[in-house]
């Protein structure tokens, strides 16, 4: 369970803080559960020290008041029966908040487990801060008091980007390419249902679904698109999946536009370099280089700390919900936070955002971006050091990327 050595001086090793009893009030544990080994392990690791910055930042700033954010990595190798495995240790080490957002299928097992912990055990109610996984069951079909989504869920990032897409004449013939579990099944939906109906003479030319985080090698999916005749490319592929793709098809020289729900993960800037440039868009919560700067501090103390880039702006919402729902409450009382954190509205570093009190569901602007070359102007910030970064090409305001809700969600009595 103990991260990587690059991640000691970003994260407590889980076994040795799990040793220790939550035994101070003013102290605020969240177990943060992600794959630290194996495919997805660099997602992991990223977001585990992206976590801890906004942590000591947040105590920096005492966005709780007086009480402190603990975060510990604790290593689910991906897998939802290891997370499960160690959900049950993190409870039984009196955790009442746990944080993960790497893979929906992790996530639903979650909830289900979480739901069923909680109604068995009064007064040791776990609150779930899911700040990535976009599922949009999770708020749908499958909500629950006891989790909140800080980030956009699929199906309100498909509907932005293919709003855009809509509006150019060029998109002709798309190819669709997801991960094969219950997140890139949704994107799949998704880009069909409403390109259909914002666009009904773009023809869906392919639509492959691949094994999530073990696919090394994407020029067969390539070729395939290549072989469509595809202009567009659409995927919500995230970490690897994404990296290797976009790799394959400089590679092969395809010429195709790419549209992607997550294009930010680990090496996928340097992948890209110039031969993404205009031909890439993405969708984003937030980016370094939007209208202000906004998180422009953050950006250059974490780059100065890790020789990395900031990217995540889920953590940042969840601690800063989490903070100012403890703060009005006065209270790291997991049931009274999460009370609190119904309806709350916080600044973040895109603007005003609110946690929907129907669904859990964050609402908050949305960016939609462009691989460009760094400017110095309104591009300072580039990624990987490669010159290179995203640009706004169009700012979504939340209340235009907000989605209805079927949650029929059950809370428990105060």
């Amino acid at each position: 369970m103990t991260p990587r050595p690059s991640l000691r001086a970003a994260v407590l090793a889980a076994a040795t803080v799990l040793a220790a009893p939550a035994a101070f009030a003013d102290v605020i544990k969240i177990a943060q559960i992600e794959p630290l080994s194996g495919p997805l392990a660099a997602a992991g690791q990223t977001l585990t020290k992206q976590m801890q910055a906004v942590a000591e930042l947040a105590n920096e700033q005492k966005w709780a008041g007086e009480h402190k954010f603990e975060v510990v990595a604790i290593d689910n190798k991906g897998s939802p029966q290891e997370s499960l495995a160690q959900l049950k240790s993190v409870i039984d080490h009196g955790y009442r908040y746990i944080a993960q957002g790497l893979g929906s299928g992790v996530s639903l097992a979650l909830i289900d487990a979480v739901n069923k912990h909680n109604e068995r055990n009064p007064g040791k109610e776990i609150v779930f801060l899911n700040y990535y996984a976009l599922d949009p069951d999770m708020t749908n079909s499958k909500c629950s008091f006891w989790h909140f989504r800080f980030d956009s869920n699929s199906d309100m990032r498909v509907e932005a980007l293919t709003t855009y897409m809509a509006k150019d004449p060029g998109i002709k013939k798309v190819y669709l390419i997801n991960q094969n579990y219950a997140y890139g099944h949704q994107v799949q939906r998704a880009v069909k249902d409403y390109l259909a109906r914002k666009r009904p003479d773009i023809q869906i030319v392919g639509d492959d679904l691949h094994p999530i985080g073990t696919v090394k090698d994407f020029s067969p999916y390539v070729a395939k698109i290549k072989a469509s005749g595809a202009d567009t490319v659409f995927t919500g592929n995230w970490g690897n999946d994404v990296g290797f793709l976009v790799k394959s098809m400089k590679e092969m020289g395809s010429d195709a536009k790419l549209y992607g729900l997550q294009v930010s993960g680990a090496n996928v800037p340097t992948t890209m370099g110039a031969s993404g440039v205009d031909r890439v868009k993405t969708i984003l919560p937030w980016h370094a280089n939007n209208e202000t700067f906004s998180g422009q501090k953050l950006v250059e103390t974490y780059k100065k700390k890790y020789n990395e880039d900031y990217t995540s702006t889920g953590p940042y919402n969840a601690l800063a919900v989490l903070a100012q729902a403890i703060k009005n409450v006065k209270s790291t009382d997991s049931v009274k936070a999460a009370f609190a954190m119904e309806g709350l509205k916080v600044k973040s570093l895109n603007g005003e955002i609110e946690m929907r009190a129907a669904d859990h569901q964050l609402q908050q602007p949305l960016y939609i971006t462009n691989w460009v070359k760094t400017n110095g102007k309104d591009v300072k910030f580039d990624l990987e050091n490669t010159g290179y970064s995203w640009k706004t090409v169009q700012k979504v305001d939340a209340y235009v990327a907000t989605q209805p809700t079927s949650c029929q969600m059950k809370r428990p009595s105060h």
